[in-house]
């Protein structure tokens, strides 16, 4: 895929996520919102000739994305964005907490948008 694909891919993922969370499938919400998040570091990643198909790339490509910026938020709200992939499989999370996350899921994906 392309950067501009994995970008659209991203911004599909994030309406989803609320889409999903209205229905109140937290769980689909949750792997919708990690998928948002992933796929925005692709999209840097593919940018930057950065490889990212694997979790561990993908981790070493936003500890790469904020030090460029030297913005440690990069670095913690990806972490969020890593728990909704947790909940997908272990379901341990409320909506308000799923909700939570999400909202700080959308805001690395708009700080990591602005690196691309």
């Amino acid at each position: 895929m392309t950067t501009q694909a994995y970008h659209e891919a991203s911004m599909t993922l994030l309406a989803q996520a609320d889409a999903e969370l209205a229905a109140g499938d937290v769980r689909q919400a949750s792997e919708k919102g990690w998928g948002a998040a992933a796929q925005v570091v692709k999209a840097a990643a593919e940018q930057r000739g950065l490889p990212h198909r694997d979790h561990a790339a993908l981790y070493q490509a936003v500890d790469a994305l904020s030090s460029e910026a030297s913005d440690d938020d990069i670095y913690l709200l990806f972490q969020v964005a890593s728990q909704l992939h947790v909940n997908f499989y272990e379901n341990w999370d409320s909506p308000q907490n799923v909700q939570r996350a999400l909202a700080a899921t959308r805001r690395f994906v708009g700080l990591v948008s602005r690196l691309i």
